[in-house]
């Protein structure tokens, strides 16, 4: 599947989580709308990240997507792991609909109220309900090639 697989060049984007008072958030890979009436969108957490873990528990996960000048906010999010330190401690963010955690520096983003979890293997899809939104400043968008050299907090294996 390499020579497929190999070819795509995704956006890549940050969910946040709350729950039970613990925030969290990761660098996501595996994103897409996949309804347009009604809207909804669907983000893939790896089993293996401290964000899955919070987000089984969250009732509304945030949405982020950066710029290609963001690289720093991707390498928090994709490099380090909420199992060791407080990726939000210096990051200027606020608390939206549902107690989400919303970086105000994204690009934009929406608070989703999570319809359904599907298991797919060593990820988990969180199909979102968009209920909130907002738009930062432009740019071209962070995508799966830019994120080359960020070695994952949590490795799939």
């Amino acid at each position: 599947m390499d020579g497929f697989f190999g070819r795509l060049n995704p956006d890549m984007c940050v969910v946040t989580a709350v729950a039970d008072g613990e925030r969290a958030g990761c660098l996501v890979g595996f994103a897409s709308q996949c309804s347009i009436r009604p809207p909804r969108f669907c983000v893939w957490l790896s089993k293996a990240n401290h964000t899955y873990r919070v987000a089984r528990a969250a009732h509304h996960l945030a949405v982020h997507l950066l710029t290609r000048d963001q690289r720093d906010l991707a390498e928090l999010f994709g490099g380090e792991t909420g199992d060791k330190i407080d990726k939000f401690a210096r990051l200027d963010s606020t608390e939206e609909y549902g107690g989400a955690v919303v970086l105000r520096d994204a690009a934009a983003w929406f608070v989703g109220t999570i319809l359904h979890r599907t298991d797919g293997g060593d990820h988990v899809g969180f199909v979102l309900a968009p209920v909130r939104w907002g738009e930062g400043h432009g740019g071209s968008l962070f995508r799966l090639s830019d994120a080359a050299g960020i070695q994952a907090g949590h490795p799939v294996d």
